[in-house]
Order: C-alpha cells, then structure tokens, then sequence
C-alpha cells in the first residue's frame, strides 16, 4: 500500500483575512465568475467585504444561499445557480455543510473550490470529502474528491466573532484526531485518501490532541483537517454517524456527537483508565458532553440503541479501521458503558483534576513510528 499525504493547496489564516480573497485567488490562478456558496450570518458579515476584495481582484460573483442541510438537494441546486453564472469556481463561506456542499458543486461541475471557514467548529475546510446527509439530517455517504480545496482562507477576526459553542465543537472533532489516527496506523488500514498513512500525518495528528489540550481551538481547522484525512478515521466518527440516526440528536453540533463517540472509541478499544480520564477530564472542562442525555438522548430505548449501533457498524463505515471485528451488540455495550462513565465522571466532577500526560502521548506517538 502507497503511502498518501493530502492537504489543501494554499492555506491562508489571520485577522481580516477576507480582505485578502480576492488576492488570494489570483495567486493561485482563481478568476471569475465566482459563485460564493454562503449561510445568512455569513452572508450578513462579509458580503460588502467580498464585493470589495473581489472587485478590486476583477472577479465577478454572485451569492447563493444555503439552505440549511449539505443534501444531494442542496447540492443539485447550487451546481443550478453556478451553471447559470457560468461559474469558473465555487467558494464556500460558512459552516462545514456549507463547505461540504460547496466542495460536492465544485466537484460535479470539474471547477476549483475556495474554503472560507466563518466557524472554527469541524475539520471540513482542509479536506478533499462531503458528508452527505439526508433532507432530515441523517447521514448517508462520504463522498471522495480528487483534489483537495484550492485554497482555504481562514479569517480569525471573523472566526472569534462566532458563538462559543461552536468553538467548544471544533474541539470535540478535533480530540478524535489522534486516537483514529493511531488506531489507523496501529491496524495499517486506509486513510481517507486510500493511501496509508505517513509520519508527517500521524505526528500532526499528536500535535493536534496536545495543542487543543494546551491552547483549545488552535487545533481546530489544520491540524485536525490535515490529521484526520491523511491517517484516517475509526469508531468516533463512526458512531457519530450512528447518532444521526437518532432524530433527538439533530440539534447537537457534528463535534459535540463526535465527543461522545471519541469517549465511546476508548471504551471500545480498552484503553487505560489514565488515558479515559484525561478526554472526560477536558470535556467536562470545556462544555463538551460525555453522556447521552447531552446529545438529546435521555432515555435511549434499546431499539433506538441497536438502530444506532447498526448505523455505525455499516458496511464501509470507519469503525471497520478498528483492528479487531465490531459488531452492533458489541458497539452498543460501548455506548451504553461511555455514558456510564461520563455519569459517574459528571457526579464526581472530574474536571476539576484533569490535567494532561504529554510524555503518554509522545511515548505513544513514537510506539506507533
């Protein structure tokens, strides 16, 4: 297996960075007419920014706005709207299912992508894939791109204006970076790129887990997006996409569900208690849930459990990069012994100790080299 390291073409980040799209286009060979794929609060922030930037670049665009879900919908009416315009590139503005539908456009239509972040709450911007969900919110595919984005500008000055909350699941993702990232490599299975997976990634993926430990959100975007594509993926996302399944989980954000499932991934694989302790110690720190009911899910019925479960043990789903066979019975023990501890965690307040072990992760790190 050929080793596969993916990353976006040219990755921009600073305060008021936005003033620089247009410019930062042109760098790289991006002109008009450019269709900027955008939500309502994006749209409200930036759009005399864009009209500036872009107009001083000479590239025509025009604003389409989001509707809500990166669907199969969603993406036929954008590659609708760029068609008309006759677009010679998409930017996506906005959250990660503005960016995933964004990127599905772009694709479908053999066109160059921008990534302009305006929340610091997934790993999306950096990576060459869609999560595709239903009309109501259910997950239903991972869709794979050639190219990675030509370009992700991210504008911090944009990005600390944003809620808390979304801060908070940027960092769920981001915790997972690490531990899929491991047990990819620990089973020599495929990252997202098909590939296997490369020092550079994998210790990008460990100074993703330290440096959101140490500084919170700095991890968020590259480190995590460049981590988790270029070694993979396993039970975290896995089981997030098993929650979707669940319609009292829609209102809960992709990092708070993929929190939960980090927490479920450690259970699963028997990690040491030290290890459990320090992910349940940090999210309690930061607001990040570790027990069912802060996903919506108050009293999970065992069909619904077992629904959930199936979801997630799919064919093809990434809980199969665990190196040892998962099947639905076992994952919802896991489940339901993650929500266990995140209980008895949340009753003893464990958040008032949790400190890190950064000579366990770099022993760890080196293990895996």
């Amino acid at each position: 297996m050929l080793s596969v390291f993916s990353s976006p073409g040219r990755y921009t980040q600073g305060k008021n960075a936005t003033a620089a799209l247009g410019q930062e286009m042109v760098r790289v060979g991006l002109l008009g007419p450019a269709l900027i794929v955008a939500g309502q609060s994006a749209t409200r922030l930036l759009s005399e920014t864009w009209a500036k930037s872009l107009g001083e670049a000479k590239i025509v665009h025009s604003i389409h706005p989001f509707g809500g879900e990166c669907s199969l919908h969603e993406v036929d009416e954008v590659v609708a709207s760029a068609k008309r315009i006759k677009a010679q590139v998409i930017i996506g503005a906005g959250g990660g299912k503005v960016l995933d539908t964004a990127r599905a456009a772009a694709d479908a239509l053999d066109l160059p992508v921008v990534n302009c972040p305006t929340v610091a709450s997934t790993d999306a911007p950096c990576s060459a894939l869609s999560v595709i969900y239903t009309d109501d919110g259910i997950f239903q595919e991972y869709r794979f791109y050639r190219k990675n984005p030509d370009l992700v500008l991210v504008d911090t000055q944009v990005i600390a204006q944003s809620p808390p909350r979304t801060f908070v699941a940027g960092m769920g993702d981001a915790l997972s970076t690490y531990f899929e990232a491991r047990t990819c490599v620990a089973a020599c299975k495929s990252n997202m790129r098909g590939g296997g997976s490369t020092l550079s990634a994998l210790a990008l993926a460990e100074l993703c887990y330290r440096t959101v430990l140490a500084e919170g959100v700095l991890a968020n975007t590259l480190l995590s997006g460049l981590g988790f594509e270029s070694s993979g993926l396993a039970a975290a996302h896995a089981v997030h996409n098993g929650l979707t399944a669940a319609a009292g989980t829609h209102d809960f954000m992709h990092g708070e569900k993929v929190a939960f499932g980090t927490l479920v991934q450690l259970i699963l694989e028997g990690r040491p208690q030290a290890e459990v302790d320090e992910l349940i110690g940090f999210c309690l720190s930061v607001g990040l849930p570790v027990t069912l009911a802060e996903i919506g899910l108050t009293n999970l019925e065992p069909a619904l459990l077992r629904r959930i479960a199936e979801v997630a043990t799919a064919p093809g789903e990434t809980i199969h990069n665990e190196p040892f066979v998962v099947t639905p019975d076992r994952l919802a023990d896991a489940i339901v012994a993650a929500d266990c501890l995140g209980k008895h965690a949340k009753s003893k307040n464990y958040s008032h100790g949790w400190s890190t072990d950064e000579t366990r992760i770099k022993q760890e790190g080196a293990s895996q080299k």
